[in-house]
């Protein structure tokens, strides 16, 4: 395990070193979770990281296409209310 001492500025930021960034893939934004033993810095994902992490949910499909799929089943919805509500 490596281990760095590293200074705190009174503005409370302190300077993750090069190796360690590197190593770990921190980019410009970092995770901040305060767990039992401390403070655990995490690389925060970007949008490119995650890019197809929902292609198990929504397949190929493109956000125009599951939008308008989306719009189309509340119409459908809608409809059907609308044909109860006239029944009565």
């Amino acid at each position: 395990m490596n281990v760095r001492i590293v200074t705190v500025t009174s503005k409370g930021q302190a300077t993750i070193p090069k190796e360690m960034r590197e190593k770990h893939g921190v980019g410009k934004k970092v995770l901040v979770v305060d767990v039992e033993e401390g403070i655990l810095l995490k690389p925060a994902p970007t949008p490119s990281k995650e890019q197809g992490s929902l292609k198990v949910l929504f397949g190929k499909k493109g956000a125009r296409q599951i939008l308008a799929e989306s719009r189309a089943e509340d119409r459908r919805r809608e409809e059907k209310l609308l044909e109860r509500r006239l029944r009565h």
